[in-house]
C-alpha cells in the first residue's frame, strides 16, 4: 500500500481529527515502528506499527463511519474523558459502538446541537477556519440591549486580542431586564459567543447551539442523539464545498 501522511492515517483510524493528529506528532507522542516521527512523515498503515502514546492506531481499510448529533445539556464537558470525574458528553452516547468523537465543542454550561464522527477528514473540514461553516445559538443575555450594542456585536468586537468576523444578530424575544437574542458565527473561536457579549457589557444567562451549518437541532430532545439522516450529511458537504469553492475565487 502506498504511503500515506500520518495525520491523515490517525484521523482515518478514528482516534480524533487530522489538526489534533498534528498537535500529538508535534508533541512528540506519536511514533512509527518505535520511533519518533516530526510533521509530513508518512506510513503504510497496514504494514507499520504506529502509536500514540504508547497505544496502538488500529487502521481499517473499509471503515463504517458515523455522523451522530447529539443535544448537549448543560453539565457535561466535552471531552472523551475528565480528569476532575465531570460528566463527559460521551456518556450520552449509548449503543454507539464506533469509537466517535466531538467535532469542535459546547463549553459546561452551554447546550444545543454537538456533532460526533468517526471521519477525521469531515471533522477537519468542519472545524477548519477556512471553512467559516456558520454556527447559530439562541442566547439569553441580561439586563438589557440598545441599538448601538446590536451594531457592535454585528460588525465585531474586539476578544483575545483580534476582531471577531462579522456575524448576524437578531433580538428573538424582549422583556425587562432580559433579551434572548439569535446570534450566527461563521468563526469557531473559544467561548466566542460569551466572550462577545461580556465585550460589550451582556451577561449570558443561557447559550444553546441550534444549529450547525445546514443541520438543525429540530425536536431532539436534551441528552438524546440520532444518526444524521443522508440528506442532511449530502447538505452538510455541500455546504462545506461551498465555503471551499468560494475560498478559492476569494
Amino acid at each position: 500500500m502506498e504511503k500515506i501522511r500520518l495525520q491523515k492515517i490517525i484521523a482515518d483510524s478514528g482516534v480524533c481529527s487530522r489538526r489534533k493528529a498534528e498537535q500529538f506528532i508535534e508533541q512528540g507522542r506519536v511514533k512509527v515502528n518505535g520511533r519518533p516521527c516530526t510533521l509530513g512523515d508518512k506510513a503504510d498503515p497496514l504494514k507499520d506499527i504506529i502509536t500514540i502514546d504508547g497505544e496502538r492506531v488500529t487502521y481499517e481499510r473499509k471503515k463504517t463511519f458515523r455522523y451522530i448529533m447529539l443535544n448537549k445539556p448543560r453539565g457535561y464537558v466535552t471531552t472523551m474523558s475528565d480528569e476532575l470525574d465531570r460528566k463527559c458528553v460521551t456518556e450520552l452516547l449509548g449503543g454507539v459502538e464506533e469509537r466517535v468523537y466531538p467535532i469542535g465543542r459546547l463549553d459546561k454550561n452551554s447546550e444545543g446541537l454537538l456533532l460526533f464522527t468517526n471521519d477525521g477528514n469531515l471533522a477537519n473540514d468542519i472545524m477548519h477556519p477556512s471553512k467559516h461553516i456558520s454556527k447559530t445559538y439562541r442566547v439569553t443575555v441580561r439586563p438589557d440591549i440598545d441599538d448601538e450594542t446590536l451594531v457592535k456585536l454585528s460588525e465585531g468586537v474586539m476578544i483575545d486580542g483580534r476582531m471577531t468576523m462579522p456575524c448576524t444578530v437578531l433580538v428573538l424575544e424582549k422583556q425587562p431586564g432580559r433579551v434572548v437574542l439569535q446570534m450566527t458565527i461563521t468563526e469557531g473561536r473559544n467561548r466566542q459567543i460569551r466572550k462577545m457579549c461580556e465585550a460589550v457589557g451582556l451577561e449570558v444567562a443561557r447559550l444553546r447551539r441550534t444549529s450547525v451549518g445546514p443541520l438543525k437541532l429540530g425536536m431532539l430532545k436534551p441528552g438524546d442523539w440520532r444518526d444524521l439522516k443522508p440528506d442532511e450529511l449530502r447538505a452538510l458537504r455541500n455546504a462545506i464545498a461551498k465555503a471551499g469553492g468560494e475560498k478559492k475565487r476569494g
